[in-house]
């Protein structure tokens, strides 16, 4: 069976119809600009040695109680020795202490601490430290603060006794041996202790001890 062709005029309009048309082209597509690598997790720091004490934060009762014994106020330079996530430090400052350093030897707790103070407004006149509470000069301390565990309590105590005469001491849940305290309060079943630190002997100050 022979194919039907078209009528001249049919098959001259048809290719002139098929010269008139533009030519199609083949989409050009430019390639995609390579992914971004993904950005690798940050990874915590390790603490420059084992901290001595786990973080436990203390009630804020407890902390107003520790500011209310030491009478903290306008002028006070407090420091807080593993001062965790800086809630006295904070406190401190918020009561008019001119100046108030929490040190702790935690990368994540220093990181918590300095959000905390920026939060509460206080960057100013509060500073942490990321380093060893043992290793801290105390000499413009007018308060300490402490949470710690005895034995750490009396491990700081000669460094305490150094500081100015007058300087106010006081720690949450853990006394100082045979230093006996000025005030003792309870708190919601916790124990806070009050001291100052007394004026040195002469022979003390011979001695450093």
């Amino acid at each position: 069976m022979s194919r039907p062709t078209l009528p001249f005029p049919a098959r001259l309009a048809a290719i002139l119809a098929a010269l008139a048309a533009p030519p199609v082209l083949a989409q050009q597509t430019e390639p995609a600009p390579p992914a971004a690598p993904a950005e690798a997790p940050a990874v915590a720091r390790k603490p420059a040695r084992t901290p001595d004490v786990i973080f436990v934060p203390t009630p804020e009762r407890v902390v107003a109680t520790m500011l209310d014994l030491a009478r903290v106020g306008k002028g006070d330079v407090v420091y807080d020795l593993g001062c965790g996530d800086g809630r006295i430090v904070v406190a401190a400052a918020q009561r008019g202490a001119r100046k108030a350093v929490g040190v702790d030897i935690d990368p994540e707790r220093i990181a918590e601490a300095r959000a905390n103070v920026r939060a509460a407004g206080v960057a100013d006149r509060v500073e942490i430290r990321e380093g060893d509470l043992f290793e801290l000069d105390l000499s413009d301390a007018t308060v300490v603060t402490l949470y710690l565990l005895p034995d750490l309590n009396l491990k700081l105590r000669p460094k305490l006794l150094a500081l100015r005469p007058g300087t106010r001491i006081v720690s949450h849940a853990f006394d100082m041996g045979d230093w006996k305290p000025a005030a003792v309060r309870q708190v919601d079943g916790k124990t806070v202790y009050f001291w100052t630190v007394p004026a040195r002997t002469k022979a003390q100050a011979r001695t450093g001890r």
